[in-house]
């Protein structure tokens, strides 16, 4: 009998698939705008002391909030991809710091930091439940978390005629959420303090331990 091939298991993505954040495109600025607007709010209400950002991709999030805390630390992780860290060394602050690591397993202590998110990261993790209840783990008060918010991520997708032959899905999609059923996910780990749903994702602060 030959022996079988195993499967092959797709790399998680890192960094953007489409620079949302630097596009032109007036649509996507719109939503983008709705997209940062309900972020900062719920950032400013977390009033964090220290930021851990889970999957920073180019860190371009997790400059700005190095910027909005000053002195106060802030530390984004994300898989080894030497694009990722050729963009982190373009970013840099005296309290911003970049590691590389996966969110299922967190070098970091108990209550390492005051606030753990991970925006647009989760999605993308082959363990969401580990990954979620590592960031709670190192969190001392709060986790900032945001999804697509499906079905209508793929439908939109598909409205544009992009990724047919995946019925709208993004790459690197593997997790799937409802506004609702995201919810019902965090409320596992702590108090959703706060959602927002901007069009067309969902967002939520939780508060934990």
């Amino acid at each position: 009998m030959s022996a079988q091939r195993a499967p092959t298991i797709a790399p998680v993505p890192t960094g953007n698939t489409f620079d949302k954040y630097g596009s032109r495109n007036p649509v996507v600025r719109r939503l983008m705008a709705g997209f940062e607007r309900g972020l900062s709010e719920l950032f400013t209400r977390a009033a964090a002391d220290s930021v851990l950002d889970v999957g920073c991709g180019e860190g371009v999030l997790t400059l700005e909030w190095a910027q909005v805390l000053g002195e106060r630390p802030v530390v984004g992780l994300d898989l080894a991809d030497p694009k990722l860290e050729a963009e982190w060394h373009r970013r840099t602050r005296p309290n911003l710091s970049f590691v590389t690591g996966r969110g299922e397993q967190l070098p970091f202590g108990e209550e390492a930091f005051d606030l753990v998110a991970a925006i647009e990261t989760l999605e993308h993790v082959t363990n969401p439940e580990q990954t979620l209840a590592e960031m709670a783990r190192v969190a001392r008060r709060h986790l900032l978390v945001s999804v697509p918010r499906e079905p209508l991520w793929r439908a939109l997708n598909l409205a544009r005629g992009a990724y047919i032959r995946d019925l709208g899905n993004t790459p690197g999609h593997v997790n799937h959420w409802s506004g609702r059923g995201f919810e019902r996910w965090l409320s596992a780990h702590g108090e959703v303090v706060e959602v927002r749903t901007p069009f067309p994702w969902t967002m939520a602060l939780v508060r934990v331990g």
